[in-house]
């Protein structure tokens, strides 16, 4: 299926590794010309190799810590200057930070920082551009809901999620799409921290109906649909990849 994307360009941040690193080497498959943020100098250029060696389009790698006060409008004037324009906005960029029931301060604002706070500011610098040409598709990577223990990422998340369905109310008449991609267990380092391999395994057996966690590249392909055209009518949804793990009827 053609999904009309070649020669448009996107930017994602948390691009170097996990869903971050899939979603743009998927899109790079696609023709799509990608801004990747993330903070580790070694891992962008991994990234860039991979890219060209699967027979996409090279990306245009920045390295920034995305907690920086400044990072969301250096990001955008350094992909505007990369890019000439940006069609798609991925904000992935998030680390889980699970908590005591009494958390210190500085933990749930690093968490409300990284994982809501310069996701809408990084948005808000692309909005105008995106009103001007009147197009746009901007997908959020949120946080499970089955999460039974504190975990202030997956709390900014759910922020971002809120934000997201108000943002796609107002933005739908400029033809700007807001969606979100909400994962289930995906085999990434931040899973590896809490799930062991066996721990994996028993854990799916129990609680996911396919009866394994997913993989980025599962995330990637339902994050590259959804910024694509085939997805035009779809906005101020939440999509799900959690191989039926989750509980709830909505």
């Amino acid at each position: 299926m053609d999904l009309y994307l070649k020669g448009k360009t996107a930017i994602v941040t948390g691009a170097s590794q996990g869903i971050g690193k899939a979603i743009t080497l998927e899109l790079s498959r696609e023709g799509v010309q990608v801004f990747a943020v993330a903070r580790n100098e070694n891992l962008l250029a991994q990234l860039e190799l991979q890219a060209v060696e699967q027979g996409g389009v090279k990306p245009v790698v920045f390295v920034k810590d995305f907690t920086a006060p400044e990072a969301p409008k250096e990001i955008s004037i350094a992909a505007k200057s990369a890019l000439g324009h940006v069609d798609i906005l991925v904000n992935n960029a998030g680390r889980s930070r699970a908590l005591d029931v009494v958390g210190s301060e500085e933990e749930w604002e690093a968490a409300m920082t990284l994982d809501f706070c310069r996701h809408r500011q990084l948005t808000q610098q692309l909005i105008p551009d995106f009103i001007a040409r009147h197009q746009g598709a901007i997908l959020n990577i949120t946080s499970t809901y089955e999460l039974r223990s504190i975990n202030a990422s997956a709390v900014a998340k759910a922020s971002v999620v809120m934000w997201a369905k108000q943002l796609a109310g107002q933005l739908g008449q400029y033809g700007i799409r807001v969606n979100c991609l909400q994962p289930g267990l995906i085999e990434t380092a931040n899973i590896r921290r809490v799930f062991t391999k066996e721990d994996q395994k028993v854990f799916a057996a129990r609680e996911i109906p396919l009866g394994e966690f997913g993989h980025p590249e599962d995330m990637a392909n339902m994050a590259v649909f959804l910024v694509s055209d085939r997805a035009r009518y779809i906005t101020g949804s939440v999509s799900v990849v959690d191989g039926g793990w989750r509980h709830h009827a909505f």
